[in-house]
């Protein structure tokens, strides 16, 4: 039984007349009944009772009539689902973030994704460190990653999307967050909550502490920014996060701007080479500026 045979069948099988189906299929009346002849013969079964003036449906005409209707559904969805994923229009998009963009980043990535790829799904993989995207998408197990340069790897294309400054995070109650102005000397002696070493974030903090004459004392590191803000709030030290101050709404913590804070770029990184439509449709995003920069990033 092939395909055609079911198209054809279904026209007849709708149109109770050899004469209106042949028309509908853009075909003569005597080859269509040769080849409902044929399906007959192959099902070795009487699908229609013939008569001069109209066609009837056997029981067994009736159940294929149900069975090819979704059968040819179905192969109609497949072809439009297979085109849609060769264009690019459709499909799965592993994307890596790092902590602080999650908040503020991937609420508009989500809507312009909706917006201009309703076919498309994101498979988040939050609160990342750059070395650790670097090697997960030199892994192949993610497709793209929101990142803080500098990164290491020849193997990836970078996009600059902006810059953040780093602002100040400290308990509500601490003596400094009374200050209307802050400089990053004023920090020094201060007990801080810092990402891992391995992080960019970190490794910019500790160059713009040093040359602003200190070295920080770093009493817990955190590599999400939600539990790094939460040892914030209890008390435990101040932090540096590249995040605008509007993001958040903690209870017991409030944001400061230094005026000589340092800057973290943000950037876009994907495998060379990867010429997958999917990705190139995804990075349009981008390319197209479809993200405006937020409050604290500058183009």
């Amino acid at each position: 039984m092939e395909t055609r045979h079911l198209r054809y069948f279904v026209a007849v099988a709708e149109e109770k007349h050899f004469g209106r189906a042949a028309e509908r299929l853009h075909m003569a009346q005597p080859p269509l009944s040769q080849q409902i002849k044929q399906l007959e013969e192959q099902l070795k079964t009487q699908l229609l009772v013939r008569t001069t003036r109209k066609v009837e449906l056997t029981p067994a005409g009736e159940l294929l009539l149900d069975r090819a209707r979704g059968i040819l559904a179905d192969l109609d969805q497949v072809a439009q689902d297979v085109q849609l994923v060769g264009q690019g229009a459709s499909g799965v998009v592993r994307i890596g973030v790092a902590g602080s963009t999650m908040y503020r980043l991937m609420p508009r990535i989500v809507e312009a994704a909706r917006t201009r790829m309703p076919g498309l799904r994101l498979n988040v993989h939050g609160e990342m460190l750059t070395p650790q995207m670097e090697r997960a998408l030199e892994e192949n197990r993610i497709d793209v990653a929101l990142l803080r340069p500098p990164v290491r790897s020849e193997a990836l294309d970078l996009l600059r999307l902006g810059q953040d400054e780093l602002v100040l995070a400290l308990p509500e109650q601490h003596p400094l967050a009374i200050r209307d102005e802050l400089r990053l000397a004023d920090l020094a002696g201060q007990p801080f909550i810092s990402y891992p070493a391995e992080s960019a974030v970190s490794g910019i903090f500790l160059d713009a502490a040093r040359s602003a004459g200190f070295r920080p004392d770093i009493v817990q590191e955190a590599r999400e920014t939600s539990t790094l803000l939460s040892f914030v709030a209890a008390g435990m030290g101040i932090a540096l996060v590249p995040t605008p101050r509007s993001t958040f709404g903690l209870q017991g913590i409030v944001f400061r701007a230094l005026t000589d804070a340092p800057e973290v770029d943000l950037a876009l990184a994907s495998r060379k080479g990867d010429a997958r439509p999917l990705i190139a449709n995804f990075l349009s995003l981008f390319d197209a500026q479809t993200l405006t920069p937020s409050e604290g990033t500058t183009p």
